[in-house]
């Protein structure tokens, strides 16, 4: 009888380690699950870094504008087609 026992005992450790080992594995907050999340993390900080970079250059243009009476004429004459007073605009179409 005692001899059945000592059996029983590693086949119920292995069992035992088997459930162990799925619950790691592929349950809800698993080693996959945290796999997963590192992989969009890491994309989500990419992402990030990109918008930081476009705020930035927003930022430094917004400052430029509002300091700088060069970069506002510079704009209105770009995107508005604005001219100064008593000064001539020649188009050339190609």
């Amino acid at each position: 009888m005692r001899f059945t026992s000592f059996k029983a005992v590693p086949l119920l450790l292995v069992l035992v380690l088997a459930f162990l080992q799925y619950h790691l594995w592929f349950e809800s907050g698993g080693i996959i699950d945290m796999i997963r999340t590192k992989k969009e993390l890491a994309l989500q900080m990419k992402e990030n870094d990109k918008l930081k970079k476009r705020n930035d250059d927003v930022m430094q243009e917004v400052h430029q504008l509002q300091t700088s009476k060069d970069a506002i004429e510079s704009r209105a004459r770009d995107e508005l087609g604005m001219v100064k007073k008593d000064e001539t605009y020649y188009q050339v179409v190609q």
